[in-house]
């Protein structure tokens, strides 16, 4: 998809995303919940970057659970950081924010964060080279070593277990209560709009994109998350 046309999709759902997603909070939440150990090294005064931060899940989670650490929300969606800078603010830690509403490219060029999520963003991006260019620009404001806890949609499209799979997630999202026209949409935009590639070639991208030893640490239907470390040099 093209950046505007995601930055178009994710205002329109903004309002009432979490509300949407409700029934599927527990893969969301068994995310957050290994995320805790990879993330366990880090200081007690780690700057966290998040990119895609959309509605601010995964950063009020951490943010709960280590009073000392800040965060950088990134996201281009307005409306999904609005909603993120609301929760922060009526969960208290709003003073350990900033939000920037736009890429992570316009950041400073500086390695300033001890660690950085990226959860459900680089599977929006079709061409592999850009792809690796999301990653590179994380990594270049990273720390020497810092780590970055990373998902997208992942799987063999190729695969005939692909297809047990896909039924099966869409039977998921249709617990969701998400319509069936909706459904079709997402059935066809996993073949066109989004870049669902096999877990090895998205740890390649990684790779690619500055990082070293892509570890995968959870997996639920055709979500995988991965943690990695910023290639020195």
């Amino acid at each position: 998809m093209q950046p505007e046309a995601i930055k178009a999709l994710f205002d329109q759902q903004a309002a009432g995303y979490d509300r949407q997603w409700e029934k599927t909070a527990p893969i969301r939440q068994c995310l957050h919940f290994l995320l805790e150990p990879v993330f366990a090294g880090l200081p007690e005064d780690a700057r966290i970057l998040c990119v895609g931060v959309g509605t601010g899940a995964e950063m009020a989670h951490l943010a709960r659970r280590c009073p000392g650490w800040r965060f950088m929300a990134v996201d281009p969606s307005g409306a999904m950081l609005e909603v993120s800078r609301r929760r922060a603010e009526q969960e208290g830690f709003i003073d350990r924010c900033v939000f920037h509403a736009g890429y992570v490219q316009e950041l400073p060029e500086a390695p300033a964060y001890d660690a950085a999520t990226c959860f459900l963003v680089s599977q929006f991006i079709l061409d592999i080279d850009e792809r690796a260019a999301l990653f590179r620009a994380i990594a270049a404001r990273l720390r020497p070593g810092g780590l970055l806890a990373s998902s997208d949609l992942a799987a063999d499209t190729a695969s005939p277990e692909y297809a047990v799979l896909l039924e099966a997630w869409m039977r998921t999202m249709a617990g969701a209560e998400v319509p069936a026209d909706a459904l079709e949409r997402m059935r066809r935009a996993y073949g066109e709009d989004v870049a669902v590639l096999p877990p090895a070639q998205v740890e390649a991208i990684l790779r690619a994109g500055g990082f070293e030893l892509p570890v995968p640490f959870f997996q639920a239907g055709l979500i995988h998350a991965w943690v990695s470390r910023r290639a020195a040099g």
